[in-house]
């Protein structure tokens, strides 16, 4: 596709000026893009649709268990608005004194390191990392944020399984840029290793998981200012210890059952749909290449996009 030059390893502006590459004609770049074009804007609907979909569950969660609005609604001796009777009647009708104040009653305050357990992951090094992708990736915090990439390294060493995550694992990030890297993700890729600065968290049980998920993903403000404040080069940290003293509303089983019933196939959604713009990007990225050197022919192309 291109001469010596762009080889060379002091490729500069002239270098560049006589690099030879493949150019379809202007019809059928018009078509290229019109193909990988409907890739884009599907990518970015699916984008818009979980910030709207995160919204709500955010939006919920906040509702049920940080403002408590059912809870005032039936103190007040009103229903709690659009909700069914089945569900407004699990949520108490008054407050109790906590070490959080008040809250809902028969709620309690408890560490957020007591909702899950966390499992720190392995020293880069203990996985003897390869060059040439044998066994499984490697997942750093640059992983959890663009997925598996040429950049990433392998291990084929024989690790305990507790550093191995599973697609659907919830991972919380808790070392790097406090405004950038803390965070908590979910999984979206093929089984992988661990590596240390994040936490594969294992919710208590499954009907949990919907609560600590968005949990969460509502106290990153609060971690971030954790590691804020233990930042140094421009990294900082949540620590186990933070976690301990971090107090949290827990409610009552059937609540959380609750939320899982509700808020579950919102998260569930976002996962899928975060799947599928994965998928179409990787297609996106493979077609672009091929049918730009004309490996790939139009035809060939629409079919494999009709496909997905």
């Amino acid at each position: 596709l291109c001469c010596s030059s762009c080889l060379d390893s002091s490729f500069n502006v002239g270098a560049a000026k006589t690099m030879l590459v493949a150019c379809p004609s202007l019809a059928e770049q018009d078509q290229i893009v019109s193909i990988l074009g409907a890739l884009d804007d599907r990518i970015a609907l699916l984008r818009e649709t979980n910030a709207t979909l995160e919204a709500i569950a955010q939006a919920l969660f906040k509702s049920w268990f940080v403002d408590f609005d059912p809870v005032r609604a039936k103190q007040q001796g009103l229903a709690p608005a659009g909700m069914d009777e089945a569900t407004a009647a699990l949520f108490p009708d008054s407050f109790e004194e906590s070490a959080l104040g008040l809250v809902p009653k028969g709620w309690r305050a408890s560490p957020v390191y007591d909702m899950a357990t966390y499992i720190n992951g392995a020293a880069y090094k203990a996985f003897e990392p390869n060059a040439e992708r044998l066994g499984r990736p490697i997942i750093k915090i640059a992983e959890l944020k663009s997925g598996v990439t040429a950049q990433t390294a392998f291990s084929a060493v024989a690790m305990h399984e507790k550093y191995l995550i599973e697609t659907g694992d919830i991972l919380f990030s808790w070392s790097g840029n406090p405004d950038t890297s803390i965070d908590t993700f979910v999984w979206a890729h093929e089984s992988a290793w661990l590596n240390q600065h994040i936490f594969r968290v294992l919710p208590r049980t499954r009907q949990e998981r919907a609560f600590v998920l968005q949990l969460l993903k509502y106290l990153r403000p609060v971690f971030a200012e954790l590691a804020r404040n233990k930042q140094t080069t421009g990294l900082g940290h949540v620590t186990v210890a933070d976690m301990k003293r971090l107090l949290v509303v827990e409610p009552d089983a059937e609540m959380v059952k609750e939320f899982d019933r509700v808020a579950g196939p919102i998260q569930s959604r976002i996962f899928a749909n975060e799947q599928q713009a994965q998928t179409l990007a990787t297609l996106r990225d493979t077609l672009l290449p091929r049918l730009i050197s004309g490996q790939l022919r139009l035809p060939e192309a629409e079919a494999a996009l009709e496909t997905v």
